[in-house]
């Protein structure tokens, strides 16, 4: 199971993977209980859907929450700075969070699974 979109597959241009993200998918660090990686179809299915529900915005989606709608997106022209987007909120209305990078949110995101499983 192919956590990453190889760039032939992706379909936004100018996008490459963060070396932070590159490397917890190196390391297997893809299941957090609340969070988890989505697969290259489920990434897919994603990208086309945001794209509608989205225009304005070019997000390349990598996790999903369990317990509710929102994904871990990174976004063309932000950098690395992940965005938490509550998906199918009405438009103008998505945006939850953004953090720094990767690590930043991968840190929240084993955060909350600890807090989660006490």
């Amino acid at each position: 199971m192919s956590m990453q979109i190889s760039k032939e597959r992706l379909p936004i241009e100018g996008f490459e993977y963060p070396q932070s993200f590159m490397k917890a998918i190196e390391l297997n660090l893809v299941d957090f209980d609340l969070w988890y990686m989505m697969d290259e179809g489920q990434v897919l299915r994603r990208i086309e859907g945001l794209k509608q529900r989205y225009p304005s915005r070019k997000l390349i989606p990598f996790a999903r929450r369990d317990d509710n709608d929102d994904i871990a997106c990174f976004e063309i022209g932000k950098g690395e700075k992940v965005q938490i987007v509550h998906d199918f909120a009405s438009e103008g209305y998505e945006q939850r969070k953004e953090f720094e990078d990767f690590w930043q949110w991968l840190e929240e995101a084993v955060h909350e699974m600890i807090e989660y499983n006490k």
